[in-house]
């Protein structure tokens, strides 16, 4: 480099560049040793770190754990024998911590191998986050690049772009100012010569200071004006790896267009030497920075069709020029040459996310890589019990501040996340509101200094940690108490106790009335009120096609009208009513009461089939908590039933397969009442034995509710 200005810093062809780009060692003396080649250096390097197969194995415990034979199966820490969550050793990687998602966390692995784009779709809570940050962990760290952008003295608005290993960059960068700072110091000792000499005969030759001064000022504007391309001479380091231990991993949810794709910030004063070179403007997007390392985007349908489209060509070019995002911004007139987007993308979503995400985009995904469904429950087992208890000391040991748990603490989170899956012999894998439990049970204890976290603090947790449904739940029951719109007791004829789920994790009971008019010159039709949505409306017509066949009535010239009562803006979803509207209705049509102290939930088909529904323990528990005495479930979900010891006392838990068995324990009194079941049992008792002979189930799996 010469201390004059010159027009680019890109060494020109056959020039030594003392900061070389490809990030080799300059030429030095010819007895100077080399350093070892970058193979090698690798090779060593893979062969110190673990390899890919050995992250993920199973965690080591302090304790005791029992032998396999002496492992009782109610044993809620699976033979592992602690005292508190201290004693459990927390691995270091993220693929380590990983509980459960047995499937998921092998995709991602191969997919790390391989450097292959993954999708993940699940529940929100599973550990999709997770599961892409530990990806970065096991991506190679050794081929990290530095990015530097440089002036094209060409065409301004067309910066050169160049990639050097990682650390180069800052090296180059140092060089760069060090030889501008040099420069500069040369040209103000020329400048201030000058000016010695012009001042000095303006003043001895002409006798006018005045003069003197004019053309100081001149002379000083004159340089500043021709320095000005010094700031071109120093490259932009656009992307910086220097300081990363593993390989980059770029969140980019809810990113917009610059941040995602890169920018270049707009220029106020564009001439006179007041502006910045266009190269000094790119900022690097969320892609430019996940090169050689993993880009995850969560609710990956939420990015607009243009992102989405410029997403596919970084992918498949494996490089993306960087523009100005704004038309109004004079950095839409720049544009850079390709930066290097050699990225693995894990997109993440729940089911909804495929609905509106680019078709080409997913065929990427696919074609390159894996597609993930996150399950969201697990089977307990005495090692996934373990586990838990792992992740219990994990939640503690990240948060760093709680104290630790102690063995019956841990037995309560473990009994909950069986509770929170709603399934027998399964613990739930919607880990992060499990965590938000024991956050929460630690922050109690702390609160009362205690040193440990016992179980009476997760208890007192559970209440502190109800969601707004719950919230919103308990506050319906306690008013409709109040208004007496909620009767438990007593026999009223179309009136039946159902029951609904808010939320996730929160039941109410929604009363469902029914009654029988006259038709107005049309026919008979089925009127239901209560915002219904399309399952529940087609729930209820399924409803009036098993009362048409089984009542003695005539309807066609009847209306019938269902309400579902204070059901809210919200409206009724699903069939899980649909047995709750077939007792209302046959209890008016026949003008039976229904037991006011019986609550029920079920789906129904129309064939008289009770079929299992969603959410029994929190509908279970809304009804005791509600001062309902019995609750007829489906018989497929009593597996499914874990409710808390405080209401097991409280309420009687009866489990039905037909319709006839609902209408005999609801209905009132003998008489009509068992005329009536007697029917219904003859017609449906002889559907199933049709339906029995024609196919005979050899494998079965666990209900899926509706």
């Amino acid at each position: 480099m010469s201390n004059e200005t010159d027009d680019t810093d890109v060494p020109d062809e056959g020039e030594e560049d003392p900061f070389p780009l490809n990030g080799d060692t300059p030429q030095g003396d010819p007895g100077e040793q080399p350093d070892r080649p970058a193979e090698q250096r690798h090779r060593e390097e893979e062969e110190e770190a673990p390899s890919i197969d050995d992250l993920g194995s199973d965690v080591e415990f302090d304790a005791e754990i029992a032998d396999d034979e002496e492992i009782d199966q109610d044993d809620l820490l699976g033979g592992l024998r602690i005292d508190s969550t201290s004693e459990i050793e927390v691995p270091e990687r993220l693929v380590d911590q990983v509980i459960g998602q047995e499937h998921a966390r092998d995709v991602v692995m191969k997919a790390a191998k391989q450097r292959r784009h993954v999708m993940m779709i699940g529940s929100p809570g599973t550990g999709k986050s997770m599961l892409a940050k530990a990806m970065a962990e096991l991506l190679p760290q050794e081929d990290l690049q530095d990015v530097l952008v440089y002036h094209n003295p060409d065409d301004g608005n067309e910066p050169k772009v160049r990639t050097v290993p990682a650390g180069k960059g800052e090296q180059i960068i140092d060089a760069h100012k060090e030889e501008a700072q040099k420069r500069d110091q040369l040209r103000s000792l020329l400048m201030w010569i000058v000016i010695a000499v012009v001042a000095g005969y303006a003043i001895l030759a002409m006798g006018n200071p005045i003069i003197a001064v004019i053309a100081a000022v001149l002379i000083y504007i004159g340089f500043q004006y021709i320095s000005r391309g010094s700031d071109a001479m120093i490259p932009n380091l656009l992307v910086n790896n220097a300081d990363t231990k593993t390989a980059p991993f770029e969140d980019a949810t809810g990113a917009h267009a610059g941040a995602l794709l890169g920018d270049v910030r707009h220029d106020p004063f564009q001439s006179g030497g007041m502006e910045t070179p266009s190269h000094d403007r790119v900022e690097a997007g969320a892609i430019h920075k996940a090169n050689k390392g993993v880009l995850f985007i969560d609710e990956i349908n939420t990015l607009d069709v243009r992102s989405q489209q410029h997403l596919m060509t970084a992918i498949q070019e494996g490089e993306f020029g960087i523009t100005g995002q704004s038309e109004r911004s004079s950095g839409a007139m720049v544009q850079t040459e390709p930066v290097p987007t050699d990225f693995v993308m894990v997109a993440a979503g729940n089911m909804d996310a495929m609905e509106n995400m680019h078709p080409a985009l997913r065929n990427r995904i696919r074609g390159y890589g894996y597609e993930v469904y996150m399950d969201d429950t697990i089977r307990d087992t005495p090692e996934m019990r373990r586990k838990y208890a792992r992740f219990v000391a994990q939640e503690v040991e990240n948060d760093g501040r709680l104290p630790h748990f102690t063995e019956e603490a841990v037995e309560e989170v473990i009994l909950e996340a069986r509770r929170r899956a709603g399934r027998k012999d399964h613990l739930t894998l919607e880990l992060r509101s499990l965590g938000g439990l024991v956050r929460v049970a630690g922050d109690v204890a702390r609160g009362q200094g205690a040193e440990a976290t016992t179980r009476e603090h997760v208890m007192e947790a559970k209440g502190r940690s109800r969601s707004i449904e719950q919230q919103l739940a308990d506050d319906y029951i306690e008013r409709r108490k109040d208004y007496e719109l909620q009767v438990s007791e007593g026999f009223q004829v179309g009136r039946v106790n159902g029951l609904a789920v808010m939320g996730q994790d929160s039941g109410i009971m929604l009363p469902v009335m029914a009654e029988i008019t006259p038709s107005q010159g049309m026919g008979g039709q089925v009127i239901a009120t209560g915002q219904l949505k399309e399952m529940a409306e087609e729930s209820v017509q399924n409803v009036s096609a098993i009362i048409k066949k089984y009542t003695d009535q005539k309807i066609s010239d009847k209306d019938i009208h269902i309400q579902f009562v204070q059901a809210g803006q919200q409206g009724v979803d699903g069939d899980s009513a649909s047995i709750t509207v077939a007792t209302a209705v046959i209890s008016a049509l026949e003008d039976i009461g229904v037991d006011q102290s019986l609550a029920m939930t079920g789906s129904l088909s129309v064939r008289g089939d009770v079929l299992p529904v969603g959410g029994v323990t929190h509908k279970i528990e809304a009804a005791a908590k509600s001062g309902c005495d019995r609750v007829i479930i489906p018989q497929a979900n009593e597996q499914d039933v874990m409710i808390e010891e405080e209401y097991e006392e409280m309420i009687e838990i009866i489990p039905v397969s037909h319709i006839s068995e609902v209408l005999e324990v609801a209905l009132e009194g003998e008489g009509g009442k068992d005329s009536l079941v007697s029917r219904l049992k003859t017609i449906t008792g002889s559907a199933l034995k049709e339906s029995s002979e024609v196919t005979t189930p050899t494998g079965g799996s666990d209900p899926t509710p509706q």
